[in-house]
């Protein structure tokens, strides 16, 4: 099916783009380094042979994609698990709603995990602050990945608004293809996640005359994704410490930064939980209240699967019980587990610059605050 001319702005490749997308890629000067990363076991003549092959999205996800996910799995991941996926029908289409830890790999390793389970791969939203270069957006336009506005003024960011809603909606209604977007705008810097109610309040802009069914004809599923080393944890630590001073400003190259350090970064174990859907009696019962609280109860509602299902570590446990000083949870720890932790946290004595005892309370934070939440 091709896409209405209205959204060509946002919208991944169709299928007949494939070909000259593997053409792109494959002839960037930056596509011996993709090459060598993703198919360390084949020669670089093979890999481009490989790459005009290609002839579909599928092809390129699950002959390149797949295989990429799966040396980020081998080299920085000593586990991933899944759970919740038999809550998913494959002939039905979702919307996930996902908290957000990197900015690549909560999508990306989720892709890997709905094909695993015989799923259809879900579109991903793609920030327009990353979709810089050639390379960058011909391999993320054929990773069903769609544009999204940030910022602007009041006027630009309804208009976008919109023009999002209307597009989510296309593609589960009438496209039958799931979405995958983050509960809030940008990453989770502070480990504690909420869901920005003004997505949901974007959500319902493509269907204002029933803020209920608006919800329904979606099919919310929470996603919620734990690391047992939060993905660019120092460099999250920083930016918060520096927010808390002054107006933080992005330098040039941050944003492939930040995804080249939460690919290569050792992350432990990784579990991805399914939540259940939200239900249609669970929106029926708030629609008597006002657009606005509407928003905020159903946000509410996602926080709740997503809180509830996070998959706590001995990291998280350490920290809390450093942060609010105790032993709590001593009983979910090693002495081995802690002394590795604290050595963690003792990387913050190579930034002389920062306050280290403020610097180690945010990175405390940013592992801790599951565990508050898992308590309320």
């Amino acid at each position: 099916m091709k896409y209405p001319s209205i959204y060509d702005d946002i919208r991944p490749f169709d299928e007949e783009e494939i070909v000259e997308a593997m053409q792109e890629i494959a002839s960037d000067n930056t596509f011996p380094m993709l090459a060598n990363f993703v198919f360390p076991d084949k020669s670089f003549d093979e890999v481009k042979a490989l790459f005009a092959s290609l002839k579909t999205i599928d092809d390129f996800q699950s002959k390149v994609m797949y295989q990429a996910n799966k040396q980020i799995m081998a080299r920085s991941i000593t586990n991933m698990t899944v759970g919740g996926m038999e809550k998913l029908d494959t002939k039905r289409r979702y919307l996930f709603v996902s908290n957000h830890r990197d900015i690549m790999l909560d999508a990306s390793l989720l892709q890997n995990s709905m094909k695993d389970y015989g799923h259809e791969t879900a579109q991903i939203t793609f920030g327009a602050n990353l979709m810089r270069g050639d390379m960058v957006v011909n391999i993320g336009k054929s990773n069903k990945m769609f544009r999204v506005e940030r910022g602007g003024n009041m006027k630009v960011f309804y208009e976008s608004s919109k023009h999002l809603s209307d597009y989510i909606r296309y593609v589960i209604t009438e496209r039958g293809e799931s979405v995958w977007i983050a509960q809030r705008n940008g990453r989770t810097k502070n480990g504690d996640d909420r869901t920005d109610q003004g997505i949901i309040k974007m959500f319902c802009m493509s269907k204002r005359e029933d803020k209920v069914s608006a919800l329904v004809d979606l099919n919310i599923v929470p996603v919620s994704v734990s690391y047992e080393w939060e993905p660019c944890d120092i460099l999250k630590a920083m930016e918060l410490y520096v927010s808390s001073i002054k107006t933080y400003e992005k330098t040039q190259n941050e944003d492939l930064h930040s995804i080249l350090t939460g690919i290569l970064q050792t992350k432990g174990r990784v579990h991805f939980e399914i939540c259940d859907p939200i239900r249609e009696e669970e929106l029926e019962a708030l629609k008597d209240l006002n657009s606005g609280e509407y928003h905020k109860q159903v946000a509410k509602l996602v926080d709740q699967r997503i809180h509830s299902a996070y998959r706590l570590y001995p990291n998280n446990y350490i920290a809390y019980d450093k942060r609010f000083g105790g032993e709590k949870y001593k009983h979910c720890y090693t002495e081995v587990e802690k002394e590795l932790f604290e050595q963690h946290v003792n990387v913050l004595d190579t930034y002389p610059e920062f306050d280290k005892e403020q610097l180690e309370e945010i990175l405390l934070d940013i592992y801790s605050n599951p565990v508050v939440n898992k308590e309320n």
